[in-house]
């Protein structure tokens, strides 16, 4: 009874100390990006550095009540974008590397023409997907998409192979379905890999969807940053960057939390 207790108190103690570590990690974390910004924003009115060469911070953020920008629109877009695609990475990834683990055959036949096609280099293909399909956010969407495919059906993949044969065997023993393999023993044991390919994969999404912005859209946060570079409005485009960076980062932040929610932690440290 009492060694029950001392392992209780220990286990509550090494979560408190961990809890402790955690929190001061993040307050390190913000001291180190408050004290970038205090040392860009006196920095560049020490220097008195011209504002079309490297704005303050200050100057940045005045730009956010400029009407003429529409930046919540252009949030939404660009927003939009990136989430669907990386959406349909998701699903569709998962789903090719179920197929795949379930057809050698099917693998021996379409995974060398899927790796040829992801040796393209995406940009070089944005004039003939403007031809396909014009401008708008599905093209966009289909950029983003093309992607972050790859990283995630890579990792589901290896994720499937490293499933234990014996629970497979077991499954099948029961009169298991395939579906039911995937749903109950393939899926879950798969998790850390796929959560791994989808932290890659919001990386990419981002920047897929500015790529597409840049060469087909008419709309969104990096299509704004092309129209403003005539005039040098150098706030702008650094509000722009941010903007698209906050998205990035609540993307990759709520991918985290997912994977807090599904994954045990011995999961995800191994």
């Amino acid at each position: 009874m009492a060694e029950a207790i001392d392992s209780g108190s220990e286990q509550n103690e090494l979560i408190r100390l961990q809890r402790r570590e955690t929190n001061k990690n993040r307050a390190i974390a913000i001291a180190m990006h408050v004290a970038a910004l205090l040392f860009w924003e006196f920095g560049v009115r020490w220097l008195e550095v011209p504002r079309y060469v490297l704005p303050a911070p200050s100057d940045v953020i005045a730009t956010i009540t400029v009407a003429k920008y529409d930046w919540l629109n252009n949030s939404w877009v660009t927003a939009s974008e990136i989430l669907g695609g990386y959406l349909l990475a998701i699903i569709l990834g998962i789903a090719t590397a179920l197929l795949f683990s379930w057809s050698k055959w099917l693998t021996t036949l379409a995974f060398p023409l899927l790796i040829t096609l992801n040796m393209i280099p995406k940009v070089a293909l944005g004039p003939l997907v403007i031809v396909w399909f014009s401008y708008g956010i599905s093209t966009n969407i289909l950029i983003t998409f093309s992607l972050c495919y790859f990283p995630i059906l890579l990792t589901t993949i290896r994720g499937l192979r490293e499933i234990e044969p014996d629970l497979l065997d077991l499954v099948n023993s029961l009169r298991g379905t395939k579906w039911q393999q995937f749903i109950y023993i393939q899926l879950p044991g798969a998790m850390p890999f796929i959560f791994s390919g989808m932290k890659v994969a919001t990386i990419l999404a981002v920047a897929g969807a500015v790529v597409g912005e840049f060469i087909a859209s008419d709309r969104g946060l990096a299509y704004l940053m092309i129209q403003v570079q005539a005039s040098l409005d150098t706030p702008a485009m650094f509000m722009a960057v941010t903007l698209i960076t906050l998205i990035g980062m609540l993307l990759y932040l709520a991918v985290l939390l997912l994977e807090h929610m599904i994954v045990p932690q011995d999961a995800r440290k191994s």
